[in-house]
């Protein structure tokens, strides 16, 4: 079982993202999370999922589009790191992927599979490391981190995310 990382493990800015995720099994949580992302979108329809709740704000597709962005970069990090990469990892511009991906040209159908196959990555990737590749050090982004915070900051980017779905968009008067 992975436990949460401590704080000296990842830059004080994840540090929201790691405490969104509830105790338990990381791997299991991963799985869950993935299912409840699913169910929480599978009956939006297109044109819904083209929503923003303001103008500039990215639509649901985006939103989705974003997660499974972040969760190959980061786990591009977590392979690195845990096979003990001492080279400083690059960050990215989110507002720059989100242009670019053009995730609006997806069925939203589309988009979940690509996150549930990034997420089935993910897991078999944390799952095969062992603890001394768990809890190695690398850089990335500008800061220190070890393998297993970026597991939790995956975690809690998508719980952050699935959150500000459910009160932002869902929930809007104008949903």
């Amino acid at each position: 079982m992975l436990n949460k990382p401590e704080m000296n493990e990842y830059p004080p800015y994840y540090e929201g993202y790691v405490n969104h995720v509830p105790d338990g099994d990381l791997l299991q949580i991963l799985d869950a999370q993935l299912k409840e992302t699913i169910n929480l979108l599978k009956d939006v329809s297109e044109e819904k999922s083209e929503f923003r709740y303001a103008p500039e704000k990215w639509t649901i597709k985006e939103v989705l589009g974003h997660i499974t962005d972040t969760e190959r970069i980061m786990s591009y990090r977590l392979l690195s790191i845990g096979r003990g990469e001492k080279e400083m990892l690059p960050g990215y511009h989110d507002d720059e992927y989100v242009k670019r991906g053009k995730f609006n040209r997806f069925s939203l159908q589309e988009l979940l599979h690509h996150q549930s196959l990034v997420r089935q990555h993910t897991i078999l990737l944390l799952g095969s490391l062992d603890e001394e590749a768990l809890v190695q050090r690398g850089r990335a982004n500008g800061g220190e981190v070890t393998a297993r915070a970026i597991g939790y900051i995956i975690a809690g980017h998508e719980i952050h995310h699935r959150r500000l779905i459910e009160e932002r968009y869902l929930k809007s008067d104008n949903f």
